[in-house]
């Protein structure tokens, strides 16, 4: 039996009703193995809590960065509520041993679609603390385990993601727009794999492999930027 006053201690919120919570970190997967489950999967929490995490988050950036430009503002909302944001928050608060999962879905531990699942369980714990304790709860838990990390986005420029990051560095240099090639496809139309090179003029300038092209890009993207031999 999952003990989630522990979890409760972690958020920093006592639940009126402690069901909303443990329904937050209900895969649908579970369901699928376990249809006399009392609770239903968290997708309608995921769906209010994305709400209430987005309106939160923009009104803090549009209060507190008076003269920023809507584009930074938009740029520093995606990098706080983004899957792998999200899923890191979830990690830190301990959140996967809390998941109901499937079987099958329990052992894909480390994996991009486990980031994803920790991401929307954490969505629907904010649509939980939303229903349970109102939006001032919602927006104390935002403030202190969300918009904490900003600071470290912009000294870092992690708002920036790793395609403009090269770009700029690259024009910065040298004076070149980079681009990248398709150098490889493999799998079955429902799982492809992809291989892109990443180009400065002909110069081949690192590798990045992703199951979409723009995957791919992003992660060429990441490896040109820690390859200093360019």
């Amino acid at each position: 039996m999952k003990d989630f006053s522990k979890l409760e201690e972690a958020l920093e919120i006592k639940f009126k009703n402690q069901d909303l919570l443990k329904q937050a970190v209900v895969h649908r997967s579970y369901l699928n193995e376990h249809p006399d489950f009392a609770l239903r999967h968290n997708e309608r929490l995921e769906f209010l809590g994305d709400a209430v995490l987005e309106i939160i988050v923009t009104e803090i950036l549009f209060h507190d960065f008076m003269e920023t430009p809507e584009g930074d503002l938009t740029n520093w909302r995606a990098s706080l509520v983004n899957y792998k944001m999200l899923s890191s928050i979830a990690d830190e608060l301990g959140l996967e041993k809390y998941l109901y999962l499937s079987k099958g879905e329990s052992k894909d531990k480390n994996s991009k679609a486990r980031q994803i699942i920790l991401a929307n369980a954490m969505e629907a714990v904010i649509g939980a603390i939303y229903l349970d304790q109102g939006i001032k709860p919602a927006k104390k838990f935002v403030k202190a385990f969300i918009i904490s990390k900003l600071d470290n986005i912009l000294k870092n420029q992690l708002y920036l993601d790793p395609k403009s990051k090269f770009q700029e560095k690259a024009q910065e240099l040298y004076g070149i727009t980079p681009h990248y090639k398709v150098l490889s496809e493999s799998g079955p139309d429902h799982d492809k794999r992809f291989e892109v090179g990443l180009y400065l003029d002909s110069h081949l300038v690192a590798t990045g492999k992703g199951t979409s092209k723009q995957e791919a890009q992003v992660d060429a993207a990441n490896q040109g930027l820690t390859n200093k031999n360019w």
